[in-house]
């Protein structure tokens, strides 16, 4: 268990985007923790993409998400507003209206850090969210395809959909400075949680920004690791224990202490066992999957395994 003062909440940051991060952050909310959620900055499709071509400027639609897993939850009209999408096409066709807020907020404030910190107040949000670098990123990957021979492929979207097996991706500028106050919250940290989410593309990214990957490695902060529920999209066909020696490969001086996985992926321990004690750490298996068959973490369940690998009581 950590070591934390036991009367104040543990102070954990949470890394991600999408989907993987709005669990883990409704999660900890569950548990009275108000985390820092810093998240990828790459994305280059849908509204986000729109946004980033047209204005420049961080994407905002994986902050967006962040905001409204930390919204109060008293007030669920507001949140429905950051996540509705204008249908039909047009200019406004397909565009999230938290995202033209958070495009808004930023040419008016000058700055995403600001822009995000005043929709944190509208939503009555819990903890803060932060981008994981100080600009935009473009990812890249080097994909085997079918016959073996290996493509480089470049853009956030074309990567996560690729119909072929991602060996390596790459953020461009490779020395994109990462956010200050993120590495500030790093720094400070009694726990730091990693996914889950878009292995390649969600959560090794933050290990590309040099001075955020320096800041989670040498965190003494108890480093958890939560494991997807299926192996779709980005990462089809790769056994459990690949996304940890991807892991490492891309970030080979990394430690971590928990490896959490449902039970309902890992089949036989020993491979994904020996795969986590090469990181330094140990696998804990516990029922963290929604209960209608989805590739879906339940928030309750993933808080109560969140609550044993913490020390939160």
């Amino acid at each position: 268990m950590i070591g934390w003062d036991t009367e104040r909440p543990p102070r954990v940051v949470a890394f991600g985007g999408g989907h993987g991060l709005f669990a883990s952050l409704k999660a900890l909310c569950l548990l009275g923790i108000d985390p820092t959620a810093v998240v990828t900055v790459a994305d280059d499709g849908g509204s986000s993409g729109r946004l980033r071509r047209e204005f420049g400027g961080i994407p905002p639609g994986d902050l967006r998400q962040a905001l409204v897993a930390l919204a109060n939850p008293a007030d669920p009209v507001t949140a429905a507003v950051f996540q509705h999408r204008f249908p039909g096409g047009g200019d406004l066709g397909g565009h999230a209206i938290g995202n033209l807020i958070l495009a808004g907020l930023t040419d008016i404030l000058g700055g995403t850090i600001p822009a995000l910190d005043h929709a944190a107040r509208v939503l009555g949000c819990r903890g803060r969210v932060l981008p994981m670098a100080a600009q935009p990123l473009d990812i890249e990957a080097d994909v085997a395809g079918a016959l073996g021979n290996v493509v480089t492929i470049h853009g956030q979207h074309e990567v996560a959909t690729t119909r072929g097996q991602v060996r390596r991706v790459r953020v461009n500028p490779a020395d994109a400075p990462a956010c200050p106050e993120a590495v500030e919250a790093v720094a400070m940290a009694d726990a730091l949680v990693l996914g889950p989410g878009s292995w390649f593309t969600s959560v090794l990214p933050h290990f590309l920004v040099p001075d955020l990957a320096n800041a989670i490695v040498s965190s003494p902060a108890r480093r958890i690791l939560v494991l997807n529920l299926s192996t779709d999209g980005e990462t089809k066909g790769m056994p459990f224990e690949g996304h940890l020696h991807a892991l490492a490969e891309h970030a080979p001086a990394l430690k971590v202490d928990v490896v959490l996985a449902d039970p309902h992926i890992v089949g036989d321990h020993t491979g994904l066992s020996r795969a986590a004690e090469s990181l330094g750490g140990r696998l804990v298996v516990a029922p963290v999957a929604a209960s209608d068959g989805s590739p879906r973490h339940d928030q309750q369940a993933l808080a109560a395994a969140l609550r044993g690998v913490l020390g939160t009581g």
